[in-house]
């Protein structure tokens, strides 16, 4: 292997050895540990300590990594104290995670450090967030992400790659090939010589680096750094390596042939550099054993301090407590001067105030900039705020969703507009599995607001008219809206903005531009979790939400003599359950109107609790509500049969007869 020293110092040369060393060691320990049962699983990364070392040490501290299991030395690197990383390997409350998450599912914002999900694909697109918000802030900065040959074939990959492209992101996207996606070799992954060249379809530049040559990987990736500080655009970067231990330990390595084997053992990246420094009278025995000595120290009473440690005892409190992050609710009054206008128009003027209040809030969305979004609610705002915040995306929702993690995580606000509710699917994964958990996981907030222009009545099909909320309210997590009125649409999402929590916001098409309402001209907020009365009544309890409120009106204006209490829901996460509690014993009677299908849906959790906890009020059964069983057809007369509310009619008065 030859190395080239370029201007690097002896210091700088013996630095990377040293930062090589550390994981080796930490790693030659933990898997003694494994064999003991005192950790429960390990991904290794010998054979690969190069590339974690050099990319990092050639990125500033200040500049986020993200990293996958294989680079322990990405967290050795950044100082990251060693007793706590023993701990979060354990299961240990001074791990980071709390014993939540294990091995390297965790992130540090005190080291710039923003760990994976076993998805691995999400990451990449949180690169592209975080590289925005350096952008936008005008820091000169680049973010470096790590990922695997396998997790080259998921979608996130290519749309990471493409938004970075697109909008010219200072990414570094780090592919560490080592051959194997567990045991699957790359010839069974993908069908080109080089990964690399992959960029070129995405015009982007793109490098292979020998990634067990530090001086290579450090040297390059430096001058890459530097220029691209200078003019920001993505990268790709295919590190050329091998892992010398199985996937995970437990996999073994009997899938790789022993010729190859070999082959590899000998471009071992540490003991090749360390045989260069000898030659090279930078390093000596003596210094190699003291370095070793100092290590194994540091190792060991570091293990003492984890070890020491209790095991984390469960508290229901603190673990509930722990899924959201603590917001304390802000409330700003509503004034006296209102208009009278649409809930399509209250939306765009709550989102253009909070656009006003919020300089570091970025709206991204298919056709949101000029064109104002396919239901022009964002109408203008480019005007007013520029490109840079109000942001086209190309048609890739779940990368988009994940950018706007990461710009929750470089501190900066995100409202994403799925053009339709049924396209969130395209985006599932970074919101249920990356947004939703990720203050559980290591206490990093989620500032981020979906809005989902949603349900029927419009005669849009299968595809462009579910009312998809149950997705997400089953989610600890995620909190969700799904107002009814004009005025709650806007104090409603003001709210959701300023709350540092993941939001699903539920806009109903068919009420976008059917329901006026008088609405307050200034900023407000409304807070999450309590239910509008919209009547009040002594016989009979309504609970519904969104285009339900209003079919429950019109069913009511034809029957005076129901004397009924309809409670609009407003939030579904948060839920208002003593409202619903506090009308049932007063009306003894419940029915629930949602135009969700009615398996699995919001109406049968509120049936459920009501049954437990205010079974003795009841003078009747339960009733709910809700759309067929079917996908939404596009036929006017189908549409109609399929939504529920002509059923409601029925359903109340067979209710009130009881």
């Amino acid at each position: 292997m030859r190395y080239h020293t370029g201007n690097l110092d002896d210091g700088t040369l013996l630095s990377l050895y040293e930062k090589m060393l550390k994981p080796r060691m930490i790693e030659e320990k933990m898997l003694i540990l494994l064999r003991q049962g005192k950790i429960s699983k390990w991904f290794s990364g010998i054979g690969q300590e190069a590339i974690s070392i050099g990319v990092t040490a050639a990125l500033k501290t200040e500049e986020y990594i993200l990293p996958m299991h294989r680079n322990l030395g990405v967290f050795t690197t950044r100082d990251v104290p060693l007793h706590r990383l023993f701990a979060q390997w354990q299961g240990k409350a001074s791990g980071f995670t709390k014993g939540r998450d294990r091995s390297f599912h965790f992130g540090s914002q005190e080291h710039k450090i923003v760990g994976m999900i076993s998805h691995l694909g999400p990451q990449l697109g949180v690169a592209d967030g975080i590289a925005l918000a350096d952008v936008l802030g005008r820091k000169k900065r680049v973010t470096a992400v790590f990922t695997g040959e396998g997790a080259t074939s998921e979608g996130d990959f290519h749309e990471a790659l493409n938004v970075a492209s697109v909008w010219n992101l200072p990414v570094l996207f780090c592919i560490e090939n080592n051959g194997y996606g567990l045991s699957t070799p790359t010839k069974e992954q993908y069908n080109c010589e080089h990964l690399a060249d992959r960029a070129k379809g995405y015009g982007m530049e793109s490098r292979i680096i020998d990634g067990n040559n530090i001086l290579e990987i450090y040297t390059k990736v430096n001058e890459l750094c530097k220029a691209l500080r200078k003019r920001p655009r993505p990268v790709l970067l295919e590190f050329k390596t091998f892992r010398m231990r199985g996937h995970e330990e437990a996999s073994g390595t009997k899938y790789v042939p022993e010729k190859l084997m070999k082959q590899w053992a000998q471009k071992d990246p540490i003991r090749n550099y360390e045989q260069f420094l000898l030659k090279s009278g930078i390093l000596d025995e003596g210094k190699i054993e003291s370095l070793k000595t100092a290590i194994s120290k540091e190792i060991s009473e570091n293990l003492e301090i984890a070890f020491n440690e209790s095991s984390i005892q469960s508290n229901k409190s603190v673990e509930l407590s722990d899924v959201y992050q603590k917001y304390d609710f802000e409330v700003f009054e509503k004034s006296e001067l209102s208009n009278n206008i649409r809930l399509v128009d209250a939306l765009s003027e709550g989102l253009r105030q909070s656009m006003e209040r919020h300089n570091n809030l970025v709206i991204m969305g298919q056709d949101v900039a000029e064109y104002g979004g396919v239901f022009k609610i964002t109408e203008g705002f480019t005007k007013a705020f520029g490109r840079s915040r109000v942001r086209n995306t190309p048609i890739c929702e779940s990368v988009i969703i994940s950018a706007a993690m990461g710009l929750s995580i470089n501190k900066m606000k995100a409202v994403v507009e799925m053009q339709f509710a049924d396209f969130v699917s395209s985006g599932f994964n970074p919101i249920v599995n990356y947004l939703a958990k990720i203050h559980y996981r290591w206490g990093q907030n989620a500032d981020v607001v979906i809005r989902m222009p949603c349900g029927g009545g419009v005669g849009a099909g299968p595809f462009h008219s579910q009312t998809n909320e149950a997705w997400f309210t089953k989610t600890p997590g995620l909190k969700v809206v799904y107002p009814a009125f004009p005025d709650d649409a806007k104090g409603l999402l003001n709210t959701a903005i300023n709350d540092p929590n993941p939001v699903l916001f539920f806009e109903h098409k068919g009420l976008y531009r059917s329901v006026y309402g008088d609405v307050p001209e200034n900023y407000y907020t409304l807070p999450f979790g309590q239910a509008g009365v919209v009547r009040e009544g002594k016989d009979v309890t309504i609970v519904s939400y969104g285009a339900g409120i209003h079919w429950a009106l019109d069913t009511l204006e034809q029957h005076p003599d129901i004397d009924a209490e309809l409670i609009d829901l407003r939030t579904l996460q948060p839920l208002d359950m003593e409202s619903i509690y506090t009308s049932v014993e007063k009306t003894n009677r419940l029915i629930i109107l949602q135009e969700d299908s009615l398996f699995g849906g919001v109406a049968s959790d509120i049936s459920a609790m009501v049954m437990e906890h205010r079974f003795e009020y009841l003078d009747a059964p339960v009733k709910r509500v809700a759309s067929l069983e079917t996908p939404i057809p596009f036929a006017a007369n189908l549409e109609t049969e399929y939504l529920p509310k002509q059923r409601f009619e029925a359903a109340l008065l067979d209710l009130m007869s009881y």
